[in-house]
């Protein structure tokens, strides 16, 4: 990954405090995924940003490294690295997601 890849991301990552990288967009999700994953944020009314990797080769494969996570969708809160889908799953059901995004 350059370097002009990895700021961006860093960029993202760090100027949101949720920061979902998907395929498509909240409204319109390219993958069953990354619709559940923008759901379960949905559930919350917390705002999020999010980047839709099918519009951009260099962040689909940066991210991928960035993180060293194999697959998309992947969810950043607090500059930090959360997981996929299935562990945002996890933790919505655990209760765990709703203490991490600070929902009362």
């Amino acid at each position: 990954m350059d370097d002009a890849t990895k700021k961006r991301i860093e960029d993202d990552i760090k100027s949101n405090k949720v920061f979902l990288y998907m395929k498509g967009t909240p409204n319109s999700p390219m993958c069953g995924f990354s619709a559940q994953a923008a759901a379960i944020l949905q559930q919350y009314n917390v705002p999020f940003q999010s980047c839709n990797i099918l519009e951009d080769e260099e962040i689909r494969a940066g991210i991928k490294e960035y993180s060293d996570w194999p697959t998309i969708p992947q969810l950043y809160i607090d500059g930090e690295f959360i997981g996929g889908c299935d562990i945002m799953t996890e933790m919505h059901n655990s209760g765990e997601l709703k203490k991490l995004l600070g929902v009362a």
